[in-house]
């Protein structure tokens, strides 16, 4: 990094610094007794304290439990930050393009199903990146194996398309590399190799944005798309468990949607954040980034809806019960105010599919509630919620019914009902037991717990006990 890219670095980071600083000080702490509290030198305390770096993502949260600030620390990473740029050459901070996560791998292998191939834009909820909800047309997929292995787009020659031919315009490569990701989304319920797929091509994908930015000009159809792709890569290594990688994606993600303004995929972004966090446990991590969707742009409802979903899980995690129970009430109602403009920019959220998954989020806010505070009520409330949205889940959507019934019987379990749990958890006990999905297998963990520590002496539970071990041979 520069000289000039180090002090713009510095100044995006100086309220996270002088708030740490503040913290520390208040809590009667020096650089090095936080230092050792957290498990870094006392000098990566003072660079942080100094604006000098970006702050990891596992030591926010360790800072923020050490120093007891209800995760306020997580909320300042998480706020939107305008990102430094270089006056002259470079339009954008070249630290936008530092190494990414994993080992390059060659783009044009298992060319993605052209059956598969979307018509137009948006497809698989991704827009186009140059024109957003437009309805762009994508091009032919007969064109695929050119715009995987083919020539770059007119200006200037993309690493990881580079070759002979007729140029590419740069935006039917960005439409056609869109319409690849969609396809690639819809091949990964059943191709766990799709995630190398979508992996070298978005380090392809970066290298050519650090080209245009290298330039002159900035990238902005290239980061937007980049910012989509990192944010499936980051989703498919969460599904099997890789917490780390996908936390890295999800923040190259995030820095190059900031890059852009691209507020609709800061949101997203910082949703599967809170959906990572959770699965650790950490309630105030996870209500820091939740409120951050909320701080992305007040004007828009579905991200103000999709903060209220996420601050009530989190308050459910840390049992504070009246304020998961109004959070909730705020996304009903944010839920029942969603418009159009609301409904192309997060189609997830329209009709049945936006009530199956506003329930389904409910659903697991009142389950966590139940576990943390023991309340019955809660959870029947839970059992209520999710069995709307799992009568909800269509039938290509087999992890989520999977995931949604095992969430279902374990509300059972925290209502007091085990042999309703074990009823439902036994039809899909075998397909849960080989499921790699992390969400699955936290679901199974957490039903287990609940039934063998409470009702273990049942013959029911005893018997559901006996069809886990055979599953699991």
């Amino acid at each position: 990094m520069t000289g000039g890219s180090a002090r713009a670095a510095g100044a995006s980071w100086a309220e996270f610094g002088r708030r740490l600083r503040s913290l520390r000080r208040a809590a009667g702490l020096t650089q090095l007794q936080l230092g050792l509290r957290v498990g870094y030198h006392h000098s990566a305390v003072s660079k942080l304290e100094a604006g000098l770096r970006e702050p990891p993502v596992g030591l926010v949260r360790r800072l923020d439990t050490v120093l007891q600030t209800g995760g306020e620390l997580a909320a300042i990473v998480a706020a939107p930050r305008e990102v430094p740029r270089r006056p002259g050459r470079s339009p954008a901070d070249p630290a936008l393009f530092a190494p990414l996560p994993g080992a390059d791998a060659p783009v044009g292998r298992g060319a993605p199903d052209a059956q598969m191939w979307p018509a137009r834009l948006p497809a698989e909820g991704l827009v186009c990146p140059l024109h957003g909800t437009a309805g762009c047309a994508v091009p032919d997929p007969g064109e695929l194996p050119a715009l995987l292995d083919g020539p770059g787009p007119v200006g200037g020659p993309a690493p990881g398309w580079a070759g002979a031919g007729a140029a590419v315009a740069e935006p039917e490569l960005l439409h056609g590399l869109t319409a690849v990701l969609a396809c690639l989304i819809r091949e990964a319920f059943r191709h766990e190799g799709r995630v190398t797929a979508v992996e070298g091509l978005l380090r392809a994908l970066a290298r050519w944005a650090d080209e245009v930015n290298s330039g002159g000009r900035l990238p902005y159809g290239q980061l937007r798309l980049a910012a989509q792709y990192a944010q499936v890569a980051g989703r498919l290594r969460m599904e099997r468990g890789q917490i780390g990688v996908a936390m890295a994606w999800f923040g190259h993600g995030l820095r190059w949607a900031d890059a852009v303004h691209d507020a609709p995929a800061r949101a997203t972004l910082l949703s599967d954040m809170c959906t990572l966090v959770r699965l650790d446990g950490d309630p105030s991590l996870m209500l820091g980034y939740a409120q951050g969707i909320a701080a992305v742009d007040g004007r828009r409802r579905w991200t103000a809806t999709l903060s209220h979903l996420y601050q009530a899980r989190g308050h459910a995690l840390a049992g504070d019960a009246a304020e998961c129970r109004r959070h909730i009430a705020l996304a009903r109602r944010g839920f029942a105010r969603l418009g159009r403009r609301d409904h192309l920019e997060a189609p997830w959220l329209a009709g049945a599919e936006g009530a199956m998954r506003v329930d389904s989020a409910i659903g697991g806010a009142l389950r966590d509630l139940a576990v943390a505070t023991g309340d019955r009520t809660a959870a029947r409330r839970a059992v209520d919620a999710t069995a709307r949205s799992r009568a909800q889940v269509p039938p290509q959507m087999r992890g989520a019914r999977l995931l949604l019934t095992l969430r279902l019987a374990d509300s059972w379990a925290c209502a007091g009902d085990p042999g309703a749990a074990v009823a439902l958890a036994s039809e899909v006990l075998p397909e849960a037991v080989r499921s790699r999905e992390s969400m699955v297998t936290a679901e199974l963990r957490g039903l287990h717990s609940r039934l063998t520590g409470e009702w273990a002496d049942l013959p029911e539970v005893r018997e559901y006990r006996e069809r886990l071990l055979d599953a699991g041979e």
